[in-house]
């Protein structure tokens, strides 16, 4: 599968497994636009990519219509109805578990997302019927599919802390031991999940029979989410946010995700006036950015039923300025930032038509809470570990509370005509990722498949360290990291060229002549391709 796709001009797509690459493909080829080729990836990805997402969690989009108009769908599961503070208590934590059926707290809302998504697709045209959508789905996840390196290496290194959790070694292992590379692997009842919901329709996973049989796993494992709960999911459409920079309109999905830390970033980076990409500005520059708006990020985000603060005071032009002039240029502010770890996917696709999508689809950490309901097959997320039992918290537990999300597709409307939708997974790396990527390819003009693999740093915490630093993939040149360190930066150079650590960030872009272009990470199983 190519890593970069152009000259396409009905519709291309890119994503992080050249399967789901092939199914968005399929559905362009077969007349259906982005937003339906997108649906079709979603399902996919779930089938053949389920330690990174699955049917069990959550997503977000930006579309960009034809018309000019851009808007969010939001696809974000709530705590469920038994999820308080007195509950975990007496079980005993005084933390929300990780992993197991106390993480598995939220009701997976993805595919309240795919429902809004076809919605939007049929108003544009769409006619699509769910089984060509999710047949590709249907038939990794009932024949097989073959086990990606970082399918592996994930189980391996997690093995301890999943292997006993309900219904993971049936699903994930292979005579209860971590699978070779490129085993062949099944998800039957997810098969039989999605199969069913071509028949009932997407809202049977809430109301209907797969909802009932969601809710009865849900119970006998012992989670706090309940029939009602899912009874009640409902996603929604909201006002995407959105800043203006020297090179165009920035565009990102609002609370509870961190898309206004994206923005933030590349706000502030572009009033610092950065002369060229891949030396000490840059690197520092990018990096002081992402400590001012996340220090912005932790205090304000949360459920926006429950915002403190009018976020777009944030990107607003004052605001901006303010801030750019506190980054010291020579020296790195001290840096004590919040943990916050995840898995993901991105996934682009954009159509002739003007229609531009860019989603995040996940379970949080990989492979979620680890449990997977044995009638449907379903992954639950563990979303709602990022919840505090701290009441006085930013985002404390509460039942039906929305909790943080780290998602944020990415979207841009540049002032010389070109859309270009863009992301990538990895947690508190999605920000800098997304900053990394879209500053080489729109401000220092590098080529779309260059700026994806070019080298990275990732800002804040990985599991088992104790401290806070700034890693950095091997690549970079070691006068560089010199004077990174002379900067006071806590450096650590990271032993691979390209580290999965990095995120998988892809991108689509439809050029004003109407030729589409996309591409994805060299990091991940994927590619791009188009028609």
């Amino acid at each position: 599968m190519t890593r970069h796709s152009s000259g396409h001009r009905r519709g291309v797509v890119a994503a992080p497994h050249s399967a789901t690459v092939e199914a968005g493909r399929h559905v362009l080829a077969e007349g259906g636009n982005a937003l339906e080729a997108m649906v079709a990836m979603a399902a996919s990805i779930a089938a053949v990519y389920p330690h990174m997402n699955h049917i069990g969690g959550d997503g977000f989009w930006l579309v960009r219509e034809p018309s000019g108009r851009v808007r969010a769908l939001m696809g974000a599961g709530a705590a469920g109805s038994r999820a308080t503070p007195a509950f975990y208590r007496e079980h005993g934590h005084d933390m929300i578990p990780p992993r197991g059926p106390l993480a598995a707290l939220t009701v997976p809302a993805a595919i309240g997302g795919w429902q809004l998504a076809l919605e939007a697709a049929r108003a544009l045209g769409g006619r699509l019927p769910l089984d060509v959508l999710l047949g590709p789905a249907i038939r990794s996840a009932k024949d097989g599919y073959v086990a990606t390196r970082s399918q592996v290496e994930l189980t391996r290194g997690k093995l301890d802390e999943l292997k006993d959790v309900p219904g993971f070694a049936q699903t994930f292992l292979v005579d209860g031991k971590v699978p070779e590379l490129g085993a062949t692997l099944k998800q039957t009842a997810m098969a039989a999940t999605l199969e069913h919901l071509v028949q009932a329709g997407l809202d049977d996973f809430y109301r209907g029979d797969v909802g009932r049989e969601i809710a009865a796993d849900l119970e006998r494992i012992g989670s706090p989410v309940t029939r009602a709960d899912l009874a009640a999911a409902k996603p929604w459409v909201a006002e995407a946010l959105s800043t203006a920079i020297g090179a165009g309109t920035l565009y990102n999905a609002p609370p509870p995700t961190q898309g206004l830390a994206s923005l933030i970033i590349l706000g502030l980076f572009d009033r610092l006036r950065v002369q060229e990409a891949e030396g000490f500005d840059y690197i520092h520059g990018l990096v002081e950015a992402t400590k001012r708006a996340f220090r912005v990020r932790d205090r304000f985000v949360t459920d926006p039923r429950r915002l403190t603060a009018e976020l777009d005071r944030f990107l607003a032009p004052a605001f901006l300025d303010a801030e750019v002039g506190k980054i010291d240029r020579q020296k790195a502010a001290p840096w004590p930032s919040a943990w916050s770890e995840g898995d993901t996917i991105w996934m682009g696709a954009a159509d002739a038509s003007g229609l531009v999508v860019s989603y995040i689809q996940s379970i949080f950490w990989e492979f979620g809470s680890g449990c997977v309901l044995p009638a449907t097959g379903v992954l639950m997320q563990n979303r709602g570990a990022s919840f505090s039992l701290d009441p006085k918290a930013a985002n404390p537990l509460s039942p039906g509370r929305l909790p943080f999300h780290t998602l944020n597709p990415a979207l841009a409307v540049l002032k010389d005509g070109r859309i270009m939708a863009y992301g990538t997974m990895g947690g508190d790396g999605q920000p800098q990722t997304q900053a990394m990527v879209f500053s080489r390819h729109v401000l220092f003009r590098q080529p779309l498949e260059l700026a994806l693999d070019q080298p990275r740093w990732l800002l804040g915490r990985t599991w088992g360290s104790s401290h806070t630093n700034l890693r950095l993939e091997s690549r970079f040149d070691g006068n560089l990291i010199d004077r990174l360190l002379s900067a006071r930066h806590d450096v650590e150079v990271l032993p691979e060229a390209y580290s999965d650590t990095m995120g998988h960030a892809g991108a689509v872009v439809l050029h004003p002549g109407g030729l589409l272009e996309g591409g994805h990470d060299p990091r991940a199983d994927g590619g791009a391709a188009g028609v």
